[in-house]
């Protein structure tokens, strides 16, 4: 792998985590899906643009793009091997020749300045220097390009993550997610996010509240099955005992059962889309 600056994250990645993400790949795209929807709406991908997508994971973002982008071309960027692995094999199945992906860490990753579009979903909280990061990701791109990208709100505004986290404490007081360190909410803070995009060198910073729902699974036991694989979630269980867990699970499976919708089991989301300019 080229240079890491990111070493905390990169054995993540490179390891349990991009295997679950690979082995769990359909059910964390689709529970997803209506954020992919929003990043690709304000992306505004061009049909000669050169897209960069940081923390491309397994590919649906980086494939979207290249299905737009017919004149241009699309690079994805992340730790994991194993997503990128995943990544390639789904490109070839789809026959995309614009299309390429590599490993790095998008923090140090070398740019080349050459890009229309720097975007990502939910792949840039983890920066261990975000205005480096974003510096980095700023020289990558071409003047006049932008940068767009969904990031999670606090933990106490996305009910997905709250509700589920509240019924496995079972009595245990539970830290806040932080908001100012790396990991999934490491954005939540408009004023800070918006501050480390300005000292990155970007201009026209926005950031837009959006709602949409996150979608655990069409039933009951795909959702309880779904939660206990969401990383925030699944620490919780690491120190219970056999009768504690079958408690966690049952309180886990009636906060799911009721939020259980004709469109399965779905929760409010909140994230800030990031917009801005070079």
């Amino acid at each position: 792998m080229p240079e890491i600056a990111n070493t905390e994250q990169a054995a993540a990645w490179d390891g349990p985590q991009g295997d679950v993400w690979v082995e769990r790949e359909d059910a964390l795209n689709a529970a997803l899906g209506a954020h992919t929807e929003t990043l690709l709406a304000a992306a505004d991908v061009r049909k000669a643009d050169h897209v960069l997508d940081v923390g491309c994971g397994t590919g649906e973002i980086t494939r979207a793009c290249a299905r737009r982008a017919l004149d241009g071309d699309v690079v994805g960027v992340d730790l994991s091997s194993a997503m990128l692995q995943r990544a390639r094999e789904r490109a070839e199945v789809e026959g995309l020749r614009n299309v390429a992906f590599e490993q790095g860490d998008a923090q140090v990753y070398v740019p080349d300045g050459r890009f229309d579009l720097v975007l990502s979903r939910f792949g840039v909280m983890f920066f261990a220097d975000p205005v480096a990061a974003f510096a980095n990701l700023h020289r990558a791109t071409a003047p006049g390009g932008r940068i767009a990208a969904v990031v999670w709100q606090s933990g106490e505004r996305n009910e997905w993550i709250s509700l589920p986290r509240s019924a496995l404490a079972l009595g245990r007081e539970l830290l806040p997610i932080p908001t100012d360190a790396p990991g999934p909410m490491g954005l939540a803070d408009a004023d800070r996010t918006r501050g480390i995009l300005a000292a990155a060198g970007w201009s026209d910073v926005q950031l837009d509240d959006t709602a949409v729902p996150y979608v655990f699974g069409p039933d009951l036991e795909t959702a309880v099955a779904h939660a206990r694989g969401v990383g925030m979630l699944r620490a919780l269980f690491d120190d219970l005992d056999a009768a504690q867990t079958d408690q966690a699970v049952d309180a886990l499976r009636v906060v799911m059962a009721e939020h259980m919708t004709d469109d399965g089991v779905c929760f409010d989301s909140r994230a800030w889309v990031i917009r801005a300019v070079r």
